[in-house]
């Protein structure tokens, strides 16, 4: 049968993470020829996973949020996500303790949540919590769809948005960082560090961070998935899909350089020797390699280095297996430290802190999890980190100093393990920079410090013909959720520039029957997602 002319389309994928992923099944599902190459051994970038005595341990992402993101990829695809991956919804969002002996739970129902910190806090307390639940929905609502869903937001158009909805101003709180918008909500201190916390799911300190930030909290509400298996399972389901839409996935074999011929892509030259023909590239890496020079000089004009900087937190991540005792754990808990500043005053400087606050993943606990009683778990432990300029593996010393600080915290919390990890279960700053190029070790991309930072991010298009960007590191930015919806904008405007068209692909309906083409199949809102 002759090619159609999507198929003769020639489109390389540089980096397997979930922007690459979603940007490659997206362009694979319209047809076009579509190689993704990787450097590593496995797809999913930063979900990365270690061997321990219990099996895979995550090393990275935990925390699934944005269903309706995930549904509508594979909807696109003519595929269900519930027939690749097993979803179990927590009914815990997370677990918190602090030092002073005291814990709250919050929860996917608004109602249990204000209850829990009635009882925690106090009536006021209840009342100020489901003020700023109301306010954060408010600012979801308002921002999903123009910057969220946006491939290329306009400053002029949100700020008419607003401006026609002018009770946004006051939740947006302009001007003040996160930690003074929840200064001003919330008169418990633990309340303010808590959700003062969701700034660090974007690599900022609340301290630094814009109020705006405060509807993250949103997403998390909505609900957190369990990925049975580990998060890894959906990276591989994702590269399985691919596979399936007939893409080529060329794992263990990076891009060392991307061939421009008359002010446009040519070709991708691989490090296994291969020349990959292109008429159009997604990179999918952190966009700060580009702008190094690290896949030619040419591709350096794809973004500014005013774009990349300054650049986000890093993290110190032990992944391994033991046996708990102690503290009752949630699949997603946190330990607080007592005092939030000198934290991410530290951080500031760059140096790890003497006390910070922990983020433990019980894996093999909450929704849809089985472990037995006295046998080894699977855990995954990360402590904020500031980025590494040097791009070196931390020294044994830091590592030690690490494993000790980190356990004798937990320790104190009164969480034992019957084995404390080797410091080869740990990954830290430098590690990361080592296996990310250009990234500094920062795992989530340019800071989000600063009123305009959203809006100052990489775009899906570059300024440079038939390279384009997906990943955390472009807009909308950093989580698992975001990056996917960056390889959804990244697809859209190839899609665009390369007038391809959807081919006639049937979607799976629930009754089992294929009858809506991935074109025209409805989107789910996130009202009708459970």
């Amino acid at each position: 049968m002759p090619m159609t002319e999507a198929q003769s389309r020639r489109i390389v994928v540089i980096g397997a993470g979930v922007g690459g992923l979603a940007s490659a099944i997206r362009l694979a599902a319209l047809g076009a020829s579509v190689t993704l190459l990787d450097r590593r051994g496995a797809p999913g970038g930063k979900m990365r996973t270690f061997p321990s005595a219990a099996g895979p341990v995550d090393a990275g992402p935990t925390v699934l949020t944005m269903r309706h993101v995930f549904e509508e990829l594979f909807e696109a695809a003519g595929h269900r996500l519930e027939d690749h991956v097993t979803l179990h919804q927590d009914p815990i969002l997370a677990r918190h303790f602090w030092p002073d002996g005291s814990t709250l739970d919050l929860h996917p129902d608004r109602g249990a949540s204000a209850e829990a910190v009635r009882r925690f806090a106090g009536a006021d307390a209840g009342r100020a919590f489901e003020t700023f639940c109301s306010e954060a929905e408010a600012l979801y609502d308002a921002f999903e769809g123009p910057m969220m869903h946006s491939a290329n937001p306009d400053q002029a158009r949100l700020t008419a948005r607003v401006l026609s909805r002018p009770r946004l101003i006051p939740m947006m709180a302009p001007g003040l960082t996160l930690a003074s918008k929840l200064a001003n909500r919330f008169t418990d201190p633990r309340l303010r560090q808590l959700f003062g916390r969701y700034a660090t799911y974007v690599g900022g300190s609340p301290y630094q961070s814009p109020a705006l930030l405060a509807l993250i909290w949103r997403a998390e509400e909505m609900g957190v998935w369990h990925v049975e298996g580990g998060m890894h399972k959906l990276a591989q389901a994702m590269a399985d899909l691919f596979e399936q839409l007939g893409g080529s996935l060329r794992l263990v074999d990076g891009a060392t350089r991307i061939e421009f011929q008359n002010g446009s892509v040519h070709a991708v030259h691989c490090e296994s020797g291969a020349k990959l023909a292109a008429d159009a590239v997604v990179f999918a890496g952190d966009p700060r390699a580009l702008a190094m020079g690290s896949l030619g000089r040419t591709a350096a004009a794809a973004v500014t280095p005013a774009q990349t900087e300054p650049r986000s937190l890093s993290a110190w991540v032990w992944a391994f297996a033991a046996v708990p005792e102690g503290a009752p754990l949630a699949h997603h808990n946190v330990f607080f430290t007592a005092d939030p500043r000198t934290e991410f005053d530290a951080l500031q400087r760059g140096e790890m802190p003497d006390a910070a606050t922990l983020y433990v993943c019980a894996q093999d606990r909450g929704a849809g999890a089985r472990h037995e009683a006295g046998a080894p778990e699977r855990f995954e432990i990360i402590q904020n980190g500031a980025p590494d300029v040097v791009g070196a593996p931390p020294s044994e010393e830091e590592r030690i100093l690490c494993q000790t600080r980190v356990f004798q915290k937990l320790r104190d919390f009164g969480l034992h393990f019957d084995r404390v990890p080797p410091t080869t279960a740990l990954s830290g700053p430098g590690d990361f920079a080592m296996a990310f190029p250009g990234s500094e070790g920062s795992l989530y991309g340019p800071s989000p410090h600063g009123t305009l930072a959203a809006l100052k991010k990489p775009r899906a298009r570059t300024p440079l013909r038939g390279l384009y960007l997906a990943g955390g590191g472009v807009h909308p930015g950093a989580g698992v959720p975001m990056a996917t919806l960056s390889g959804k904008h990244a697809a859209a405007v190839i899609a665009k520039d390369l007038a391809l068209t959807s081919p006639s692909r049937p979607t799976a309906t629930r009754g089992g029957t294929s009858t809506v083409s991935a074109k025209t199949a409805p989107v789910p809102s996130r009202s009708s997602v459970s």
